[in-house]
């Protein structure tokens, strides 16, 4: 993530519990809890500090409406918070917010990020044998982030927020693949599971995957790293 001349790299190991649940009305619920591993850091430039941040519990929601009305999309919600705040003892200076933290300076960071998912897609197939959603999905990023000298009290602190257009879509045998093959773009299906919003409810058993179809790998990626909890 990046605002103005911020550069952050982070990263998260997950082990996640998850929930699901729907109903006849078509009303599609769900939640996880996991535990992340964060590893990473931040800056006013490319030369980032590597922090160390403690393990935390983060959450994801979901809740979504299907119904048979011809034309009008279905609708689908998803919010996921990803949390982080360690303590770490520098082992280079690095500049944030316009402040220098020097080598051997002891400092708290923390991490505040929001992602919001707002979808409307058409089921275009839903049997047993092919299951393929497509549409449009608004993700809304919000978020913080904050450093502090715990010898000086210096601090600096940068918060970053904006929607990201993306096209939503389906894979179960290929869907998202193989008309990406067609039209020059890619597609791509993640490893069941590692999309924290599933609905394992839905089609083939929990294998139907949801994703993006993107122009680029750089893309794809970028949305695997957020609905997989990593940042």
């Amino acid at each position: 993530m990046k605002k103005g001349l911020i550069a952050a790299a982070l990263g998260c190991a997950l082990v996640s519990v998850s929930s699901h649940a729907d109903t006849i009305a078509g009303v599609y619920v769900g939640a996880q809890v996991w535990q992340t591993d964060t590893q990473g850091g931040f800056a006013d430039s490319n030369n980032t500090a590597d922090f160390n941040f403690d393990d935390e519990t983060n959450t994801a929601l979901y809740i979504a409406f299907e119904h048979p009305v011809p034309f009008l999309p279905n609708v689908k919600v998803n919010h996921t918070t990803l949390d982080n705040s360690g303590t770490t003892t520098l082992q280079s200076e690095f500049t944030f917010d316009g402040e220098l933290f020097t080598e051997s300076t002891t400092v708290n960071t923390d991490v505040e990020l929001d992602a919001t998912d707002f979808i409307l897609y058409y089921e275009l197939f839903d049997n047993d044998l092919v299951s393929f959603d497509l549409g449009v999905n608004a993700k809304y990023i919000d978020g913080a982030l904050f450093v502090v000298d715990r010898a000086s009290d210096t601090s600096g602190s940068a918060e970053f927020s904006g929607i990201v257009p993306m096209a939503y879509s389906s894979d179960g045998g290929g869907s998202i693949r193989m008309p990406a093959s067609y039209c020059g773009i890619f597609g791509f299906k993640p490893s069941k599971g590692l999309n924290q919003y599933e609905n394992m409810s839905k089609a083939w058993g929990g294998a139907v995957v949801s994703h993006v179809s993107s122009v680029s790998v750089r893309d794809s990626a970028a949305y695997l790293d957020l609905v997989a909890g990593n940042t």
